[in-house]
Order: C-alpha cells, then sequence, then structure tokens
C-alpha cells in the first residue's frame, strides 16, 4: 500500500483504490508501532473515495529529517572523483567507497522539501547543477525501514569539486531535495532488478534520460541506517536519501523549467521543474 499526503488530507492507495485515512499526522503514522495493520483496518472498514488529483499532493513529510548517503554506486565514485581531481580531493571518494564506514550527511528539513509537481532549486552561485534520482528509506523513530519514497538529491556539482568541504553548501539550500509522490509502506526490502529511472525534459525535448537498478548500489540499506542511528535519535522518524547510480555527462547542467522525472518500480513517478 501507499500513502500520500494531500491538501485534502492522507490517503492510503491498495490495489488501485484510494481510501482516507482518520488520522492526519505523517508524524503518527510514521512512529506507529503497527502501522500497516492500522491501515489495513482502516481499509476494511472504509468506502472508496475518489482517485487522487495530482495537484493537492503535498510532500510526505512533516517533522522528519531527511539524510543522505553518497558514494554508494560505482558511477557516483567515479564521477566524485572527475569533479574534484584538481581539487586533489579524488582520494577521498575512492576510499569512502570502498571503506565499511559509509557518508552519511544531513540533507533537509521539511520547509526546505519540495513536493510532487512543484519546484526545485537551483543554486544562484552554482554553475554546474544536477539532479539526483535516489531511493530512500522511510524510517520509524525506532529505526526501522518501514517503507520506501523517491527522492531528488539536487546537487551542485561545481561547488563540491573546488573543494569537498563545501558539500553543505552543494548540498543545502532551500528546496534542493524533493520527495514524493507516496509512502511505499513496506519492510521487506525491494528486489535488487528494481529500477531507476531519471529523465529530464527541456521545452518537451528529451534532453537526457538514463536508467539504473538496485543491484548496483554497493551498500545495504540496513547497513545505512544502523551507522545514522548511531549516537542519533530521530523522534519523528526519518528519511534516508540512498546515493544515485545516474550522472548526466559533464557538459550537461540544469536550467530554469527543466522538468525532472525520476520513476522508481513498485513506488510512482516524481515529478519537477526547475524554478
Amino acid at each position: 500500500m501507499i500513502l500520500y499526503r494531500t491538501t485534502n488530507g492522507i490517503l492510503v492507495e491498495q490495489n488501485g483504490s484510494y481510501y482516507s485515512v482518520p488520522e492526519t499526522s505523517i508524524n503518527a503514522l510514521i512512529a506507529h508501532e503497527e502501522l500497516e495493520r492500522y491501515l489495513a483496518t482502516t481499509i476494511a472498514n472504509a468506502n472508496p473515495v475518489s482517485p487522487i488529483d495530482p495537484a493537492t499532493l503535498l510532500p510526505p513529510i512533516e517533522h522528519q529529517e531527511v539524510w543522505a548517503a553518497g558514494v554508494t554506486y560505482y558511477r557516483s565514485r567515479s564521477a566524485r572523483i572527475e569533479e574534484s581531481k584538481d581539487a586533489g580531493g579524488g582520494d577521498f571518494y575512492d576510499r569512502v567507497y570502498s571503506a565499511d564506514r559509509p557518508e552519511l550527511f544531513f540533507k533537509a528539513l521539511a520547509h526546505k522539501v519540495a513536493g510532487p509537481y512543484s519546484s526545485v532549486n537551483i543554486r544562484r552561485d552554482a554553475t554546474w547543477s544536477v539532479p539526483e534520482p535516489e531511493l530512500t528509506l522511510v524510517i520509524d523513530p525506532r529505526g526501522q525501514i518501514i517503507g520506501y519514497t523517491i527522492g531528488n538529491d539536487m546537487s551542485s556539482r561545481d561547488i563540491e569539486g573546488v573543494n569537498p568541504l563545501y558539500l553543505p553548501q552543494a548540498k543545502v539550500y532551500d528546496r534542493s531535495c524533493a520527495l514524493g509522490p507516496g509512502l511505499l509502506l513496506q519492510k521487506n526490502p525491494l528486489p535488487s532488478s528494481t529500477r531507476i529511472q531519471l529523465d529530464i525534459l527541456r521545452s518537451t525535448h528529451l534532453e537526457f534520460s538514463a536508467t539504473t537498478t538496485l543491484a548496483e548500489m554497493k551498500r545495504d540499506p540496513k547497513t545505512l541506517v544502523e551507522y545514522l542511528f548511531r549516537d542519533q535519535s530521530f523522534p519523528h522518524g526519518c528519511f534516508l536519501l540512498t546515493g544515485t547510480g545516474i550522472v548526466p555527462p559533464d557538459a550537461f547542467t540544469l536550467a530554469s523549467k527543466d522538468e525532472i522525472r525520476i520513476s522508481i518500480d513498485s513506488i510512482g513517478v516524481l515529478v519537477n521543474t526547475v524554478a
């Protein structure tokens, strides 16, 4: 089942039918100890409602923090090494790709997150900006993965490339993250064959398109969560972007009005436009 946050309340979808959820707080739902059972009972005692109007979708986040993992795909490792070669930082990315300890960094609070069909930003002081399509873990306050969503980790490659210590500026700014369209509630891992696709349209022309699968991800999601929760608490749960295996060519940079479409099997499609 998939949980959606909308301007008309929270809805859950199962087998193509939609149902209203009495609980109005994403915080409470993510913290619920028996969430799937609660929603199954809700569905059993409710009549279907009209399908979701995409214009009503909100980002599926309330008071959760958003974190991200880096260099979890070989393609990302190669891109980071290439972009930082002049700064002498390439060795860092090779070493973190092979290390036991993953790269984890803070990405956003809810007010910085864009929802489906809304705009994402590129930094005014950046010259090389790209989207990063990522499977995103939905984690409850107890550190359990309870579901998945789609994330876009917007990145200013030229800023991080100058110096790896500039990563927070390259990654963290208003509407530098998008989540949605909904939360696929599933405790079991997604199959390694799960496909992630990125399409970037410019004036209706397909400017860039690529796919990868979870089989290309080096890190185990449970291990990423274990490191994230070391000496940290998340009373409302959190989201963790798991890294990207799709990197546009070096000659590409996002432009205003570009449409970014990220699809992940079983979850849906996250669509955003560059402001």
